[in-house]
């Protein structure tokens, strides 16, 4: 993205290490660490953090359109919340996976669905035909996301990340403004 993409209520945009406090607060908690695909430890310090935010900020330039890392931030205040992706499943041929994290205070509250909405319509932009969400089946706040951006269940795979994932997609006729809808 070349400039930060704005919401009602989200600025979503690169990473900076200066983020490593905030980010550490999403990354470094079991509550939404336990959740990711794939399995990712937890984070444990600011200087980890900091290490884990130069490593995405370095790679974001080679990365092809709309593959990614961005922070989800409030407008108001300024708050890091969240983050999101747009990155390759594996195989690593070409399905696009989105994903969202979000600090557990700032769950269930409509960050993840609008933030997600905004990089969905912005990826449609990019050349990109379908982007794919992977939810472990007992993550409901991950479905639940998934369903309200109006993917479609696709199935239920172990071919993803060696776990068993419920698989969610969109594609640019799915989104509530498409022509004939």
């Amino acid at each position: 993205m070349e400039s930060p993409l704005i919401t009602d209520r989200l600025l979503i945009r690169d990473w900076t290490v200066d983020d490593a406090e905030a980010a550490l607060a999403i990354y470094g908690s079991e509550e939404v660490t336990h959740w990711l695909t794939p399995a990712m430890d937890r984070v444990g310090d600011v200087a980890a953090m900091r290490a884990v935010l130069h490593a995405w900020r370095e790679a974001q330039p080679n990365l092809p359109p709309p593959r990614g890392r961005w922070a989800m931030e409030r407008r108001e205040g300024g708050q890091v919340i969240g983050g999101l992706g747009i990155r390759l499943l594996p195989p690593y041929d070409e399905d696009l996976e989105l994903s969202w994290q979000l600090h557990p205070e700032a769950w269930g509250q409509g960050y993840a669905t609008e933030g997600s909405q905004a990089l969905i319509r912005w990826a449609f932009t990019q050349d990109t035909d379908e982007l794919f969400a992977v939810a472990r089946p007992n993550n409901i706040r991950a479905i639940a996301t998934a369903k309200r951006l109006g993917m479609q269940w696709v199935g239920e795979t172990t071919k993803y990340y060696d776990l068993r994932l419920q698989v969610y997609r969109i594609r640019p006729g799915d989104l509530d403004d498409a022509p004939g809808t």
